[in-house]
């Protein structure tokens, strides 16, 4: 599953299954404009499923309100809010069922997951709010939650109940620890503070809460995992740097940037069954979509077409075929776009 960057105040914050040699960076990619049928004029891409239906987010007339959106066999659906301003769809699974965060009436962020069309409320760990990141094909649901004592808590949902996963040993009222990305074996990827008060990538998996490596800097952070346990999001470089890594078979590879510069900033947000990588790096005054496969990061901005009016800024989500759902702007309007393989 993927997982999706956090666009909250407060947030810490492709090549198909092909030879490098048979194909290289040779593939191109058709961009498709979700645009927004809700009434505003913005919309984002966060989540795709291997059916190459997706979730986001897209402003209501006035662009004062998001609203969750499922995009499928052409077509933007809204489905709401919890009832507050803002609400966006961070996870999809392979049925369609979709988990994310809305504001409620009382203006508190609360973690939801579909039934149908429907947003449904799953609670929290006892402090009041919370978030979904991510969603497996069994259903369950990752985030983060406020405990009762203002600490704030990755968690698992299944069958109904939230559970708290813990830390890395965090004690901070102001500490994010979050639960970003599953996978269908209930492995969870996300990021924990420490006591000392560092934070880290983790895998939890049957219980147990495992620190991710950095890239030779003090910190790392997770965001997505894929079905055979490899993960992806940043780490930092002693130089001060942040790059997105892939962590497989317990190293940590650092993908670089498609930045030209020697303090680029890369991350990586979503990864496939491939291996494949995809997110978003620094590029010269703004940022760019990549993607990452057979030892090479490639800003997506070369692999479409030429005029495309398209400035693809975040790549969030890859599914199995190749498909990648992010946002980029076109025309001046921020909008969710999916780019499929040629």
């Amino acid at each position: 599953m993927a997982a999706r960057h956090c666009s909250r105040p407060r947030r810490i914050c492709i090549l198909l299954l092909l030879t490098v040699s048979s194909f290289g960076f040779a593939q191109t990619y058709t961009v498709t404009d979700l645009g927004n049928s809700l009434g505003g004029t913005s919309s984002g891409a966060r989540g795709i499923n291997s059916s190459g239906q997706i979730t986001g987010y897209a402003t209501r007339s006035g662009n004062t309100v998001t609203n969750v959106f499922l995009y499928s066999n052409g077509k933007m659906t809204g489905l709401g809010s919890l009832g507050g301003t803002t609400a966006i769809g961070n996870g999809i699974n392979s049925s369609g069922q979709i988990a994310g965060y809305s504001t409620n009436a009382n203006g508190i962020y609360r973690a939801f997951v579909t039934n149908g069309n429907q947003l449904t409320d799953i609670g929290d760990l006892g402090g009041g709010s919370s978030d979904a990141y991510g969603v497996n094909d069994l259903g369950q649901v990752v985030g983060a939650s406020e405990l009762a004592n203002f600490e704030t808590h990755p968690f698992l949902y299944t069958n109904g109940k939230m559970t708290d996963l813990g830390t890395l040993g965090s004690h901070g009222a102001g500490d994010w620890n979050v639960g970003q990305g599953i996978n269908n074996a209930g492995q969870v990827v996300g990021t924990s503070y420490d006591a000392t008060g560092n934070f880290f990538g983790f895998i939890w998996s049957n219980g147990i809460m495992h620190k991710l490596p950095t890239l030779g800097g003090p910190w790392s952070q997770g965001y997505a995992i894929n079905s055979l346990g490899q993960a992806t999001g940043l780490g930092y470089l002693s130089n001060g740097t942040a790059h997105a890594f892939l962590f497989s078979g317990g190293r940590m590879i650092d993908l670089g940037t498609v930045d030209t510069t020697k303090f680029g900033t890369s991350w990586g947000f979503g990864i496939n069954d491939s291996g494949i990588v995809v997110g978003q790096s620094t590029f010269k005054s703004t940022y760019h979509a990549f993607v990452y496969s057979g030892g090479r990061i490639k800003d997506l901005n070369r692999l479409i077409p030429a005029g495309s009016g398209w400035i693809l800024q975040s790549a969030y989500s890859v599914n199995n075929n190749g498909q990648i759902a992010g946002e980029g702007t076109i025309n001046g309007k921020i909008h969710g776009f999916l780019l499929t393989p040629q």
